[in-house]
């Protein structure tokens, strides 16, 4: 396999995750959290890589494998604080002391908080999350956009 079929495959990777999200908000009506947000923005990086089509060096694929690397981490991270194996974001993830609040303190608390939390798994597949399909995903298209480092 060539490389610049190495980096097609991989941009239509990222391509499919991100409409698949987009699919998931616009037409299926899920709301995304901010952790489901942050796993967005790498695979936009990783569009960056594209220009492996047209210019040479190591520098393209690299780029594209630390975007979807780092889309994959952050799937990782969300996929445990979906599961509570670690806590997450007070902005989304809730918890924290309350008792120290007064009512009006913990009113613009309640009022300020997100609708869509980032410890509830709102849609699974075959045991995974969304957020975890993503992690593996992710690391996967990685793995193909640093094998676009070696030559043919």
């Amino acid at each position: 396999m060539t490389r610049q079929i190495r980096i097609a495959l991989a941009l239509a990777g990222s391509a499919g995750l991100l409409l698949a999200a987009l699919a998931f908000q616009h037409i299926g009506g899920m709301a995304p959290c901010q952790l489901c947000i942050w796993q967005r923005w790498p695979h936009v990086v990783a569009f960056l890589g594209a220009m492996g089509l047209i210019l040479p060096g190591p520098v393209w694929p690299l780029i594209g494998a630390a975007g979807t690397a780092t889309s994959g981490g952050i799937g990782i991270y969300h996929t445990g604080v979906e599961r509570g194996w670690w806590p997450g974001p007070t902005s989304c993830s809730g918890g924290g002391d309350m008792s120290a609040l007064t009512p009006e303190q913990l009113l613009d608390r309640v009022l300020a908080a997100p609708v869509v939390r980032c410890d509830e798994v709102p849609w699974e597949l075959l045991g995974l999350s969304m957020a975890s399909w993503n992690a593996l995903l992710s690391l996967v298209l990685a793995a193909l956009w640093l094998s676009a480092l070696r030559r043919p």
